[in-house]
């Protein structure tokens, strides 16, 4: 196949200062979990998606000096010059595909509480230090020969950028995380001096260090320069008017803009809340503003998308960062014709997660996202087959399909059996809720790919007995045969099951997705603290209902601090008339009432409604495998050599553990087995001398 003539302007090269890249698709810098602690892990992850065709590809946020670092959050750091043979491994890794090699350079300022350094934080203007946790820290206001000394410090790491052999530096201004949009903004910089007041003035500083960084580097590298299309603050912030102005202003400042909307969760906002190019408004015009190119992000899925943003003038990059992770070769396949079997990003941000928690980051459609390194996964490449032999899998949930997607690369004969008449299993349920229809993604890529295999048999409406699969004669069997919803209340506040009047109408999300709905009066209890009850509450309200949602966390869908639309969901709820109640559990439920109970004080009282939601846990339904496993003797005579477990029916989870089981699983299928060994590669620090 060929590529389709109407994406050829995504291919074309352009310039950015002195160096070009080959095509218009730009890997925005991202996070992903692993930074200095797994720089092996990320180089490999980088590396990957210059293969897969992306043009340009950039770390995520580099410390670039000790005074100014973000502990407990891990990420790359360039604080002296042992840290450029870890760096420096990321772009030799980028380049030798041909992409251009870039590096983010950031000083957080005012977000920088220098937990692990423990240096006074610097910042434009002296103000409490602003993190997800609220750390009771405060900066000190940056003098003169502290602004002499960080554009010292700058240059320093530019230079080791370079040495490094980077391509790129971009300075980091976006998000409210970089010290150049801290002294941008009247929200951080209530300077009187020359770096403060007018425009003019709070431009001051990346000028210089724009100038700085050019003098050091020469005409060997380009520059970038990443900033916020708007704060969101009104009037008192970096707004999009004014941003408008500074790059009229400093049209030529910078060799490309790099334009990303407001704080962080407005830039990368769930596919939930947000729609592909939901910035469009934002950064269209700014291009008139300038000679310089300009890349956007907007999580760019479709390819008819992108080559819109280009022909009109509104962007000349197509910047992503979540898509690049959903799909590496995502370039590669529309330049190959192949845009159908491209794994298109849900916008869930469960990739954000592993930056939150500081752990490795996961992706939902592409379980090899931070595999590459540490288990040899390629996002594109299967390990051949061990024999000849025939899989059944059993139940066609994320874990399901992707196992029978993987084992079919594999070159396995396949059967996918499937009680239901749909394909699916708990994405074809949620996929109906608010918001959450680009969830179907997961199970319409790989119901799409099988169809174009010739090893698999797919059986829909088919319920199996451990007789029936003793009789088939499969090699191996691999039961995906998920979980449901807890009915008793099981989950966090409780541990054993709950009081419950039968007399109380009684939900669980199963239900709700199942199309049988309350009428008036509605208690959701949340104790998933996922976006399981929140998104319910909303779909009851649109069915009519009155709400109040229970729930002992301090928040509403606790978790999705994680996924950064904690508050989005708070907001949307409340704008909807839920009546939320925070730090209550509920005691027992009644015939007329549920009984709540603070969870601080246990103090109760009574909550008249007409039914209950109940959103606690879920149980894996593993009766067939249990049942497999009590005949365990039979299965030499069936032919039978392995029957494994996986998914939700081993141990519920998130989709994006789902789809990691079910590749976990076709990966070693009949692989040697490793015993004790670690089944991943990883870093260790070299212990210092003395």
């Amino acid at each position: 196949m060929s590529r389709d003539s109407r994406y050829d302007i995504l291919f074309e090269p352009m310039a950015i200062g002195p160096v070009v890249a080959k095509n218009r698709f730009y890997q925005v810098p991202h996070c992903n979990g692993g930074g200095y602690r797994d720089p092996s892990a990320v180089a490999e992850m980088r590396g990957i998606k210059a293969q897969g065709g992306w043009g340009v590809v950039f770390t995520e946020q580099c410390e670039m000096h000790h005074s100014s670092e973000i502990a407990p959050f891990i990420e790359l750091r360039l604080w002296d010059d042992d840290d450029i043979p870890m760096i420096a491994k990321m772009a030799g890794r980028i380049k030798e595909h041909g992409a251009l090699a870039g590096i983010q350079l950031a000083y957080s300022g005012i977000n920088g509480p220098n937990l692990y350094s423990k240096e006074i934080p610097l910042a434009p203007t002296a103000l409490p230090i602003r993190t997800f946790t609220n750390d009771p820290v405060h900066a000190r206001a940056l003098d003169k020969q502290d602004i002499r000394d960080l554009r010292r410090w700058f240059v320093n790491a530019a230079k080791r950028s370079q040495t490094a052999g980077f391509d790129l530096i971009c300075l980091y201004g976006a998000h409210g995380f970089g010290i150049f949009q801290h002294f941008l903004s009247t929200a951080t910089n209530h300077r009187t001096d020359e770096y403060g007041g007018s425009l003019e003035n709070r431009a001051r500083f990346v000028q210089e260090v724009v100038a700085d960084v050019r003098d050091a580097v020469g005409d060997t590298m380009g520059l970038t320069l990443r900033l916020s299309l708007d704060e969101m603050l009104g009037d008192l912030g970096f707004a999009n008017s004014e941003v408008r102005d500074f790059i009229e202003i400093n049209r030529d400042l910078p060799d490309l803009w790099d334009l990303a909307h407001g704080a962080w969760e407005h830039c990368s906002g769930p596919s939930r809340f947000k729609e592909e190019a939901a910035q469009y408004k934002l950064v269209t015009g700014i291009k008139s503003l300038t000679d310089k190119p300009v890349v956007g992000v907007g999580r760019f899925t479709s390819p008819d998308v992108m080559a819109k943003m280009l022909r009109t003038n509104t962007l000349d990059f197509i910047g992503c960062a979540r898509p690049s992770i959903a799909d590496p070769f995502l370039p590669r396949k529309i330049d190959e014709g192949r845009v159908e079997d491209i794994r298109e990003c849900i916008g869930c941000n469960i990739c954000i997660v592993g930056d939150m928690t500081m752990s490795i980051s996961r992706c939902t459609q592409n379980p090899t996202f931070m595999e590459e390194w540490r288990k040899g996964w390629h996002p594109e490449t299967m390990n051949e087959r061990a024999s000849a032999s025939s899989v059944l899998i059993v139940g066609s949930g994320p874990a399901g399909l992707e196992a029978a997607r993987a084992c079919v690369e594999r070159g396995y004969d396949v059967a996918l059996v499937e009680a239901k008449s749909q394909l699916g299993g708990r994405v074809a349920r949620e996929r109906r809720l608010p918001g959450l229809s680009a969830w179907g993604r997961v199970s319409d890529y790989r119901e799409y790919q099988l169809s174009q295999k010739a090893n698999i048999e797919i059986y829909r409406e088919s319920a199996l007995t451990p007789e029936h699969v003793l009789e088939f004669g499969f090699d191996h069997v691999c039961i995906a045969t998920g979980s449901h919803w807890r009915r008793d209340g099981v989950s966090r506040q409780h541990i054993v099951p709950m009081l419950v009047d039968p007399g109380m109408p009684l939900f669980t999300p199963d239900d709700i997705m199942g199309g049988h709905f309350p009428t008036g009066h509605v208690v959701v209890f949340d104790d998933d603290h996922y976006y399981m009850g929140g998104v319910l509450a909303e779909a009851l309200i649109q069915k009519g209902c009155s709400v109040t949602l229970v729930t002992p966390s301090a928040y509403v869908s606790d978790w999705t601090v994680n996924t950064l639309e904690q508050e989005t969901i708070h907001r949307r709820l409340a704008e909807m008339g839920v009546n939320i109640q925070l730090n209550r559990g509920v005691e027992a439920i009644g015939a007329k009432a549920v009984t709540s109970n603070c969870t601080y004080t246990g103090a109760t009282r009574e909550l008249a409604c007409d039914a209950v939601l109940m959103v606690a846990s879920r149980q894996p339904d593993a009766a067939l495998y249990e049942a497999l496993r009590a005949q365990e003797d039979s299965w030499t005579d069936a032919g039978l050599k392995s029957v494994r477990l996986i998914g939700d029916a081993n141990a519920p989870g998130p989709i994006a553990w789902a789809t990691y089981a079910g590749h976990n699983y076709a990966r070693n299928l009949e692989e040697p087995d490793r015993g004790d060994a670690l089944p991943f590669r990883r870093e260790v620090a070299q212990l210092a001398s003395g």
